[in-house]
């Protein structure tokens, strides 16, 4: 018979398959849902915790367009504003969507979790997958651009800069393990800097004739081409693609729906249209700068640098820009830390992930997501040596997979459910759909050569592991019978065996405590031939008759010194001849009070613990004896 509690996804504490707990509020509980919403995130909140790698984007994003168009001369550069408004015109289509996903999906996922439902289970997992890699590269990239922008200003300290890097996601990675809003209180004073330099920058530009001061880029090397008369479609579309690198975040709000204070649903899409607003204010505002001052791109100085000195003057309000991107740039590793653990516990609950994933600290915290991220990041530094160019053509390409496979799953959205204006919407998603998907293949294909081949590879390859860990799971399920009402539970005859070295207090508390599990109850002793140690055992005999606790001591001879060995063999030897016995091993052992004085210990018992759970199915029972050397 089946019962409905008993899905895949359950199992019992303790085996290695943990069943996920329910983190949802609990609806009767008033008091303990807003003592959650405590460290749960508002709308402005989220605004800092969420967007700070979209934010960030436009640091390279208008750069990376004018790089592009640069080849075509200043004919070229003339096309910046148009890109740059198909991107906006991009950006406004994928808010509209996400907005969307927010209140068909509040338990998060994004992409993953339209898939999911509209695309099948497959398909999900190479969103899971793509945005997993986007999300790992983001954390590398923005804390080694953060880290480059800080040696550019100190070249002393270019050297040191993958400890740097490290330093920086040490920093991060702590903060999040605090909780979402405490990261989030942390980050909204640089975002708010960042945000308010950046309109205020383009606000001053507008109003001038041409730039105040090209000090920034006086000596350096122009990167503009010959001149040209004709621009092709395939360099706007190159330009376009590179530019969509400023969208990297757009996803990571409904990705993260659950970490919003209720509403949620209501808090995440007001946070997803406010980010989506400001990004595109400040996009389109560095374009028409960038036409206004006729910016030329050159060498080793970045485009929002010479707009800075061209509205402000080389002055104090340069190098507030400059030091408030340099921190953005380097806290923009937060969306990941944000965004990754949900989709991550999601996955465990689909059984993709272990399900230790989908486990939460005190502080709503996702706390082995946030490890794991943080560790994959860390030997992403390391093998990169804190190198942005060796990271960046690996970025941007899985992000641009899953909004393609988002907006085609929204398709399927709504011509399922068929409501007002389903078709407007349908369209809408379609044409994203279309717009995110030439990107991403103009982007895979002019990155392939450049390490892009490795996210191609990759991305299958999280996905077999992804069903690896699914068929795993089954398999326990079925070994379980999950989801079916099991036998009734019988008494068997239980013997408890108890391993011993000597005579002690420790002893007595553990037959005592023996007695009271079994019905039958045997005390092992493992000893050597050699002569010092067959002493030793005949002085443990006499002394146990003359103790006579009314349990027999068997001894064990062991004649390579192991102890876990002879212990274990023993037990099975037990299982054999007492086949419908539960058989229990209760291996004493002494805690010391302090943590140092725990060093002074032999740790038998772990060593006797690991040979009978590898060796046998015995139930182990550790029993702790506390004690204290300072005699208190």
């Amino acid at each position: 018979m089946a019962i409905h509690a008993g899905s895949a996804n359950t199992a019992a504490y303790g085996d290695g398959v943990q069943e996920p707990p329910d983190t949802r509020p609990d609806t009767g509980n008033a008091g303990a849902a807003r003592a959650g919403d405590r460290h749960k995130l508002t709308a402005l909140q989220g605004l800092a915790a969420l967007s700070l790698d979209a934010m960030a984007s436009v640091a390279y994003g208008p750069e990376s367009i004018v790089l592009v168009l640069a080849v075509a001369g200043a004919y070229g550069m003339g096309f910046t504003l148009p890109v740059t408004l198909a991107i906006a015109a991009l950006l406004a289509v994928l808010v509209a969507s996400y907005r969307q996903v927010i209140a068909a999906f509040p338990d998060g996922g994004g992409s993953y979790a339209v898939a999911k439902r509209h695309l099948g289970r497959r398909t999900s997992l190479v969103a899971a997958g793509s945005l997993i890699l986007d999300y790992v590269l983001n954390v590398a990239v923005s804390v080694t651009a953060g880290v480059a922008a800080l040696t550019s200003a100190f070249p002393q300290l270019y050297d040191e800069r993958t400890w740097i890097c490290l330093g920086v996601l040490v920093l991060v990675t702590a903060i999040n393990l605090r909780g979402v809003v405490d990261s989030a209180k942390a980050f909204l004073l640089p975002t708010a800097l960042f945000v308010g330099s950046i309109l205020a920058m383009i606000v001053v530009g507008l109003f001038r004739d041409g730039p105040v001061s090209t000090a920034s880029a006086d000596g350096h090397t122009s990167a503009l081409g010959n001149s040209a008369t004709t621009v092709g479609a395939l360099l706007l579309l190159k330009a376009f693609a590179a530019g969509c690198s400023a969208l990297t975040g757009v996803e990571a709000v409904a990705n993260a729906v659950p970490s919003f204070r209720a509403p949620a649903a209501r808090r995440a899409q007001r946070t997803e249209v406010a980010l989506g607003a400001l990004l595109g204010v400040m996009l389109i505002g560095l374009s028409i700068l960038i036409g206004r001052f006729h910016l030329q791109p050159v060498e080793g100085v970045t485009a929002l640098a010479q707009l800075a000195d061209a509205s402000f003057g080389h002055n104090v309000a340069f190098y507030v820009v400059q030091f408030a991107t340099m921190v953005l740039l380097a806290l923009a590793a937060n969306t990941s830390f944000g965004g990754l653990p949900v989709l991550m516990s999601l996955l465990a609950r689909d059984n993709h992930l272990p399900h230790v994933f989908a486990l939460k600290a005190d502080r709503q915290v996702h706390r082995h997501g946030v490890l794991a991220l943080a560790l994959v990041s860390a030997l992403l530094l390391v093998f990169s040596g804190g190198d942005t160019n060796t990271l960046v053509p690996l970025f941007a390409i899985g992000v641009f997979i899953g909004f393609t496979i988002c907006q085609i799953g929204m398709v399927r959205h709504w011509y399922g459910d068929r409501v007002r204006g389903w078709r407007a919407k349908a369209v809408l998603n379609g044409f994203g759909a279309l717009l995110t998907g030439v990107a991403g293949v103009v982007v895979t294909l002019t990155k392939f050569t450049e390490g892009a081949w490795l996210i191609v590879l990759a991305v299958p390859l999280l996905v077999l592991g992804f069903e690896r860990v699914y068929r795993a799971y089954g398999r326990i399920g079925e070994r379980l019978e999950l989801g079916r009402v099991p036998e009734p539970p019988q008494q068997a005859h239980s013997l408890v065996v108890v391993p011993v070295a000597g005579l002690s207090k420790l002893t007595c508390k553990a037959l005592t405590a023996a007695r009271s599990l079994g019905d039958e109850v045997l005390a092992i002793t493992v000893t050597h031939p050699a002569p010092e140690d067959r002493r030793e055992a005949e002085a443990l005999h006499r002394d146990w008759e003359l103790w006579n606790p009314g349990i027999d001591l068997v001894e064990l001879s062991s004649p390579t010194r192991a102890l876990g060995r002879p212990v274990s063999a023993y037990v099975r030897e037990l299982s054999a001849t007492h086949a419908d016995s539960q058989i229990t091993v209760l291996i004493p052992e002494t805690e010391s009070a302090h943590v140092w004085q725990r060093l002074l210990q032999n740790h038998r018992g772990s060593v006797v613990a690991h040979a009978v759970r590898r060796d046998t199915d015995a139930v182990i029972c550790r029993l702790r004896f506390r004690i204290d050397t300072d005699g208190r």
